[in-house]
């Protein structure tokens, strides 16, 4: 089952896909069907079966309106974490290297980012009921920094760099009582600024810093193991760069719950009624093809098992807002 988000007389609602052309509306929005299912106890399968109108909408419609949404929102941005973790899978460590070679004289030794990989390819998938090694984690932002599918990605003015990130993100609502439930997968676009990270990785949090996007469907159920996709970027009707690239579990280095644990471990994430976002990483990026991405650009990233593809302009920034900071 996949679910989208759209705006429909000015309310927000989700809708179940039905095929390619057309999805029907439920009676509220993902947020509020997925509380809804927690309180009752029931699958979010099961909300979706009770929550079914006869209304049903043009999918391509939808699209050509700008009225689809992110496929899970909260009503107030603030309540809304994203965040991410990389080195997640395998390759991901050849990716990560060939970006920083340039500033190693030598690699006769593990760099950082190998040594994390490494820790993940033996510790990352532990037995149930164990914990396994902690990932690298980042932070992008709130609800502020996502943009919807089909919608342009800001580039901010001080950027060095305008990169996709083709990647899996875990899409989640937490209980009354600080329970993370799972509500589903979503396709993400996690976008970094990679010449910056190459600078120096003491800067990859400034480098995650900047929009994203994820959806148009959300995947309700199971997550295949093995995923395979493609990511490319289109420039004048022409496609200029396109790779396969893989994820699922099969493909990583470490368990989905070994990320979930340890992002969920911090009580600050587990607070009542908040919506997390969580990029899972990639081992394919245009940046390490020498690829350099130009304003009006357009990110496409594509997954048969989640439907639709995530598709975003870019939209380069020429200056942005005084930061002067005032003495009160």
């Amino acid at each position: 089952m996949r679910l989208i988000q759209c705006q429909h007389q000015g309310q927000i609602h989700a809708a179940r896909v039905e095929n390619d052309r057309e999805v029907r509306l439920l009676d509220s929005d993902t947020y509020t069907l997925a509380r809804r299912a927690i309180v009752a106890r029931q699958s979010l399968a099961e909300a979706v079966e009770a929550a079914l109108t006869e209304t049903r909408l043009d999918y391509s419609q939808l699209i050509e309106e700008k009225r689809l949404l992110p496929p899970l929102t909260h009503p107030d941005p603030a309540h809304c974490l994203v965040t991410g973790t990389g080195l997640t899978h395998l390759g991901s460590a050849d990716t990560r290297s060939a970006m920083h070679a340039k500033t190693q004289v030598a690699e006769a030794e593990l760099t950082d980012s190998m040594r994390m990989f490494k820790l993940g390819v033996e510790g990352g998938k532990p037995q149930a009921g164990s914990v396994g090694a902690q990932p690298e984690w980042f932070y992008k932002g709130d609800g502020n920094c996502v943009v919807a599918p089909e919608t342009e990605i800001p580039v901010p003015y001080f950027a060095e760099d305008a990169g996709e990130e083709p990647e899996l993100a875990g899409l989640y609502v937490i209980g009354d009582d600080g329970q993370p439930w799972r509500v589903g997968h979503a396709l993400g676009n996690e976008f970094s600024d990679h010449v910056t990270e190459r600078f120096n990785y003491l800067w990859l949090a400034h480098s995650k810093l900047r929009a994203c996007s994820f959806g148009p469907e959300l995947l309700v159920g199971e997550l295949p193991a093995h995923l395979e996709g493609t990511s490319r970027i289109v420039r004048n009707n022409e496609t200029v760069w396109e790779k396969p690239f893989l994820t699922g579990e099969a493909n990583m280095a470490h368990s989905l719950a070994n990320l979930e644990h340890h992002h969920f471990k911090y009580p600050g994430f587990r607070r009542s009624g908040d919506v997390h976002v969580h990029f899972f990483g990639t081992a394919t990026l245009s940046f390490a093809d020498g690829i350099q991405t130009r304003d009006g650009d357009r990110f496409e990233i594509s997954l048969p098992e989640f439907g639709r593809p995530l598709r975003n302009p870019l939209r380069f920034e020429a200056n942005g807002p005084a930061t002067e900071v005032r003495s009160l």
